[in-house]
Formats: C-alpha cells, structure tokens, sequence
C-alpha cells in the first residue's frame, strides 16, 4: 500500500524558484573577467536563468541536447547552471586547465551544441571551433562592446547580454521527470581519454540536501560562502545548488585566486565559509605571512572546507591558530558529484584539543545519509573497520554514477552496486575514511604498502616545506622504496639531512 502523501519531482528548477521566493533579497557577488565587482540577488539570477532557458529555446536547443560552458566562477556562469538545466537542456561544464586536444575530444564526444565562454578563452575557442563539427554557435558572456576579435575569427559567435535582453524573465520550467540528465563533467582523463558523469536532477537536488546538514558541509543561509572551487570542477562542488537552497550569500571569485585578491573578497564580503582545494589556500596564507597580516581581527572566516586532495596538518593548524577558522576536511570524486565523506565531529570529539582536531582532520571523513562506503581486499571481501585494514575503497549511493556517458569503459559496478574509486583506504570503528594512496600511486615495498600520501604529508609538516610529491623508485630488493621531492619556501634553507632528520620517529 503507497501513502498518501504528496509526490513533486526533484528538479534544479524548483531549487532557484526557491531561492527567489525565500531568499529573493540575498546578494549574490561576483569579480568579473571585464574587472569590476558586480553584485545580483537570487531574485535577479532566477529571472535571468528564467531567460537564459527562453534564449535556448529560440536557438532551436531540444530536450536531452548538451551545451558547454568555459568559464570561471561569476554570475552569468551561475545563470546557466540554473536555466540551461531547468530548461530539460544538459549543461556540460569544460575544464579549461585540460589540455587543447582533451577539450577538444571532451566537446566533440558531448556532441555540444553551443558553447558558452569567458573573454578569457577567446583564444582557445577560436582554435578548437575548426575541430568540433557539432558545434553550431558560440556564445561569449559578455556585452556586445566586449566581444572578442581573434586572430581567427570565430563562426556564429553571439552575444551573451543581447540574446538575454531579447527574452522575457520568467518561463514556463517543464514538468521534468527527477531522472532526467541535468548536467554532464568530464573526469581528467588521467589514464586514457576523459570519461563523461552524467548527472540527473535528482541526484543534484539530493546531494544539495547533503551539503546542508551540518554533518555534510554545513552549509545555511547563516553563511557568506566564498566558492573557489570553480565551476567547472564537479559543478563547484554542488555548492551553488546547497546555496540556492539553504538562502546562502554567494561570492564568486572571477579567475583571481591569488593570495591578495581571495584575501581582499573574504574581507569585503564578510565570507564565514569557503571550500577550496590546498594549493588555494597555500596562496591565501603566503600572502598573510609575507603581509604580516592579522587574520582574525580582517576577517569573518569560520569554516575551510577543503577538498581535492589531502590538507597538510600544517595548513590545518595554521587556519585554526592564525584565523580561527576550523577546517572541514572532505572526500570525493566527479563519480560522487562529489560528496563522498566529510571530516564533521561526533559527540567523542567534543572536548578535543587543537592537536587532536588536527590529527582529525588528517582522515577524510565519514559519509553523510545517502552513500555507502566498504572497504574491500584484493579478493573482493569487506574488511575491518579498524582504522588498519587497508584495501579498495567502494561507494555507492544516490549520487554516484551507475556508468559513463557515452558507454565509456568497462561496467562501472560490482554485482553489490559498489563503484571502486581507484583509491587505497581504511575505515576507523567510528566509521571515519583515511585515504592512503591512489591504487596507482601505492609503494608496494618488501610485502608491505606505503602511502605515498603520509610521506607527502610528513614533509609538509616541516615549517620550511612549501609543497612535497611522493613517488616510488624501482629497488632490486624492495621492488619499490620512496623518494621525497620536495620545493622550499620562499628564504628558508633545509639540507637533505635536516630533511630526512625531520622524518625520525614519524613514520
């Protein structure tokens, strides 16, 4: 017998209808690609998504067809994040760090229909659009006194703010089944071409709940949200959907990422909260060490949520010591959308000290309502939870994806519907993950694997360490030992001996 309870499909429409109608007021700021500062409200991107979907519409864009976005975090970005996918229409957010010729295939193999960019990739497009035959526009985001002259000139190139202007700031959002495909992000492609996750509304407003419980990022419209994770990587980390829900003030930074400019917005805007991945954040606090500055009397900042790879405990303590801002630590992948796991306490670290919430924030994290993690051996059975047993790390849940757009790879899930995620881990009893390696990446040495990831971090530990990569070298009788690169701050010296002296008693 079903209950009789009301059924309302979950769709990323109905996500900036309710941000305009309860948090209509709330600023949405963005830096610009042109330079000046712009500022918005949900009530003005849910109009101009509202006109970005009857833009589609005129140009002839049909349900289930994919358009591209190139571009950095900043208001238009987020119009088309809303409206191309509100409008049935798959939107397929482009990584323009990958290399010309993966851009290309990652294009050709969406079968884009048009392509939103940046000024700043002009460039870039004017050359690519020669190779992409399903292309039949391109549309820069911009005025009509900024578009671009290239060298070559680029085919059917349109106008951002003259299709917008030319339509209506509200339409008709189709009555979409949840399942529907809303928006399609290539993974790197470390290992052959890149592969395509595709996204369903479902997934994306499901995830989004996620991202707001406190244990998930803790997102709330208590938040001033700096996101500098762009756009283009897993879709911001499905933060500006958890925005448009919760009613959370957004800050875009634009291209600017260096130390002086994240520093600037965090202080102009009142930012609470930002996520990030390490190398940002590296950025943010040469800046404050080189400036003298004092963080906690400029700032607001209370919560770093960082991801993409491991935070050094050294960045950790720094944040809280320097900013009293506590870390998030967390866990995913573009195949999790990518909330896998969040480093939030429970009640037995309520009384922790510094040293022991920084210790903490050295694991992953654990797995908010909606994914499953087991950890499984080279023969496929589940593993203890006792913080030791390493193996492959499996997910699945309501936002990992099933298999590849495109039919891309071998069969994604075992017979249990678990996806293997590629990385080496193990769970705590308390169901806390501490990734260890890359399956790839993990030295095997004399029977026994050694995280390249733990030697990486040691380093980074030591005061005069900038940045450390841990690779294993071939051995005649380990068959693999570590080696440690590792690039020194700005004026410091360290000698290898020191280095290696710094190791003792830490491994």
């Amino acid at each position: 017998m079903h209950g009789l309870m009301q059924y309302h499909p979950l769709l990323i429409s109905g996500l900036i209808e309710h941000a305009a109608r309860e948090h209509g007021d709330i600023e949405i700021v963005s830096r610009t690609v042109e330079g000046p500062i712009h500022r918005t409200t949900w009530a003005g991107i849910a109009a101009r998504s509202a006109q970005v979907a009857n833009v589609l519409a005129r140009l002839g864009v049909g349900p289930g067809e994919r358009v591209a976005t190139l571009a950095w975090n900043g208001y238009r970005h987020l119009e088309l994040l809303f409206g191309v996918s509100g409008a049935g229409v798959v939107l397929h957010t482009v990584n323009p760090r990958l290399f010309p010729e993966q851009i290309e295939y990652i294009i050709d193999h969406a079968a884009n229909r048009y392509v939103f960019f940046d000024l700043t990739f002009a460039g870039l497009v004017a050359s690519l659009a020669p190779k992409l035959p399903s292309v039949r526009g391109y549309v820069a985001l911009c005025r009509r006194e900024d578009l671009p002259q290239t060298a070559t000139p680029i085919p059917n190139l349109l106008c951002y703010e003259d299709l917008v202007a030319a339509e209506a700031t509200r339409c008709a959002w189709p009555p979409l089944d949840e399942r529907t495909a809303s928006s399609l992000c290539y993974t790197s492609g470390t290992t052959g071409n890149p592969k395509g996750v595709l996204y369903t509304h479902r997934s994306t407003v499901l995830h989004a709940m996620a991202a707001c419980t406190v244990d998930g990022m803790g997102l709330s419209a208590l938040h001033s949200l700096l996101l500098a994770t762009p756009m283009f990587h897993v879709n911001g980390w499905g933060a500006p959907y958890a925005a448009a829900m919760c009613g959370a003030k957004l800050v875009l930074p634009g291209a600017q990422l260096d130390g002086a400019s994240t520093y600037q917005l965090l202080k102009d805007e009142a930012v609470t909260m930002t996520l990030g991945v390490p190398t940002i954040w590296l950025a943010l606090t040469g800046y404050v060490n080189a400036r003298g500055l004092d963080p906690q009397r400029d700032l607001k900042l209370r919560r770093v949520l960082i991801g993409g790879s491991a935070a050094p405990a050294a960045q950790v303590e720094e944040f809280e010591r320097k900013f009293d801002a506590r870390v998030i630590h967390a866990w995913g992948m573009t195949e999790t959308s990518p909330l896998g796991t969040t480093c939030t306490p429970k009640a037995t670290h309520r009384n922790d000290s510094l040293e022991e919430r920084v210790a903490l924030q050295a694991k992953q994290g654990r797995p908010p309502y909606g994914v499953e993690l087991k950890i499984a051996g080279e023969d496929g059975a589940g593993l203890a939870r006792d913080g030791r047993s390493s193996g492959h790390l499996l997910i699945r849940g309501h936002w990992v994806a099933s298999a590849y757009f495109g039919g891309n790879g071998s069969p994604l899930l075992d017979p249990d519907g678990y996806f293997d995620t590629g990385d080496i881990a193990n769970l705590d009893h308390e169901g806390y993950l501490r990734i260890t390696d890359r399956s790839k990446d993990v030295i095997k040495s004399g029977g026994e694997w050694i995280s390249s990831i733990d030697i990486e971090n040691i380093a980074m530990g030591h005061p005069a360490i900038a940045m450390a990569a841990c690779i294993g070298m071939k051995h005649p009788k380990w068959d693999e030992r570590p080696i440690i690169a590792v690039v020194k701050k700005p004026g410091t010296e360290l000698s290898r001996d020191e280095l290696i002296a710094f190791y003792e008693g830490k491994t």
